[in-house]
């Protein structure tokens, strides 16, 4: 009985804020590092291009930096939101037949605000995974202009709609809960607006992608 006592003794593991699902409403903030492009589709046009050889949009690591707000709704699912501020260089690659390249760069700033239903595994000591999905509202409000004023040849829409899904890992500590995330966005709507270069694009359908990693604290 001593040994199993002490067996016991050298196993346990404090629970740290144990109390933390009582409570209606959470804050805290968030970083994240996304990996954006466009997903596009060519125009018909596209084949009549003899300058164009081969369109590309290659992911680009962006910043990302917000708060974050979660309700508690039942013992297994939250609503959650993450109002957010998103620095974003998107860029559509095209090579021509001789082997040249043309970047056209959409530099802006977004605004992002998502509507996510987060459901929760149960808690196991001081550690617990999650998975959420939900929709974001993302506006754009400002756009990095080219040297002289000129802007890029693709022009979109400054407003966006993105279906989101992700999976988490909840750390639970003496002050604080960490939590790493890995989310996904697809764009919903088209992007792309006309323009006077808009035959010379070869697109015509402009979504948006995105893979960011989270690093949540509450």
């Amino acid at each position: 009985m001593a040994h199993e006592s002490r067996s016991q003794g050298l196993g346990y593991k404090r629970r740290h804020l144990e109390f933390y699902d009582d409570k209606p409403i959470h804050y805290g903030f968030l970083f994240a590092v996304p990996f954006t492009r466009f997903n596009f589709q060519r125009s018909e046009s596209f084949a009549q291009l003899d300058s164009v050889l081969l369109i590309q949009s290659p992911a680009q690591p962006a910043f990302r930096m917000g708060v974050i707000v979660n309700a508690f709704l039942t013992e297994r699912f939250d609503i959650r939101t993450t109002p957010s501020i998103s620095l974003y260089d998107r860029h559509i690659k095209y090579t021509n037949p001789s082997g040249s390249e043309r970047i056209e760069k959409r530099e802006s700033t977004w605004v992002e605000i998502p509507l996510l239903l987060k459901y929760k595994s149960a808690r196991r000591v001081n550690t617990r995974m999650y998975m959420l999905a939900g929709v974001t509202l993302g506006l754009e409000t400002n756009v990095k202009r080219r040297e002289g004023g000129s802007s890029t040849r693709i022009n979109t829409s400054t407003s966006d709609l993105t279906l989101d899904y992700g999976v988490g890992f909840e750390q639970f500590f003496e002050y604080f809960k960490f939590s790493p995330e890995l989310r996904f966005s697809h764009g919903l709507v088209n992007m792309l607006q006309p323009t006077q270069h808009a035959g010379s694009t070869g697109l015509n359908r402009l979504s948006s992608h995105t893979v960011t990693l989270y690093i949540n604290f509450e």
